[in-house]
């Protein structure tokens, strides 16, 4: 297994307020609303996670909550997201896989709520890693039942719905998390106005398979090299920091 480079408390503290800046924008572009949602990013044996019932735009690096991905325990003086079984398990799960994005974002929260997968109505859906963005079974919010949902609907995506509930994506770097959930709620909203004419003409698998998306995905799983194009996240001047202007 590869090594993970060592990393300073000046990393942490980066990437703490990298994770605030991420939750911020997504809520003031309309990605989120309140104190919906949650974002983590894996630091070294660690996850670091945003509290619960605290807004956004009030966190402040140390409330960020530290945890063992090994065995779910934390520390500190604020309590993890009630949505930590889901963030550790899918990395602790994938290894390919260092940061988790959940919103309740318009969109995707609306096919959620119908349950609806989304199909191949555009050549980006291979940008998640198949031919659709699967929806997850039902469970109760925050507990292990939604976890393995969640996972079982993750396998070799790095998006899924979750029913009657919201979205989840997830990224080699917290950038390309970020930059993943921007990507879902946009085809989710395509998704929902071609249903409204109509419904869409589906690609086949093997249309999508011949897109570069496919290619590059396959090339550089969850964002870990070279995107195909300069990411609304990345171009920031922090490494791991989120910047949506839409």
């Amino acid at each position: 297994m590869k090594k993970r480079p060592t990393m300073s408390p000046n990393d942490e503290l980066k990437l703490r307020q990298a994770i605030i800046d991420g939750c911020i924008e997504m809520n003031a572009a309309g990605y989120n609303q309140g104190m919906s949602g949650n974002v983590s990013a894996r630091f070294g044996d660690r996850l670091l996670i945003t509290p619960g019932s605290i807004a956004y735009d009030r966190l402040r690096a140390d409330m960020i909550v530290p945890m063992a991905i090994s065995d779910g325990s934390w520390s500190g003086a604020y309590e993890p997201s009630s949505e930590w079984r889901f963030h550790r398990d899918i990395l602790a799960a994938r290894s390919d896989v260092n940061a988790v994005v959940h919103l309740h974002s318009p969109f995707a929260t609306a096919l959620s709520m119908a349950r609806k997968p989304i199909p191949a109505c555009h050549y980006l859906i291979a940008s998640f890693g198949g031919d659709d963005v699967r929806c997850a079974d039902y469970a109760v919010n925050g507990s292990q039942a939604l976890s393995d949902a969640a996972l079982a609907a993750l396998e070799d995506r790095t998006a899924c719905l979750l029913a009657n509930h919201g979205m989840i994506t997830v990224g080699g770097t917290l950038a390309a998390a970020l930059d993943a959930a921007v990507q879902l709620e946009a085809l989710a909203r395509q998704y929902c106005i071609a249903l409204s004419i109509g419904g869409p003409v589906l690609l086949t698998r093997q249309e999508v398979e011949a897109s570069p998306a496919y290619q590059m995905q396959k090339v550089h799983p969850q964002g870990s090299g070279r995107d195909a194009g300069p990411s609304r996240f990345a171009m920031t001047g922090f490494p791991e920091s989120a910047k949506c202007n839409d």
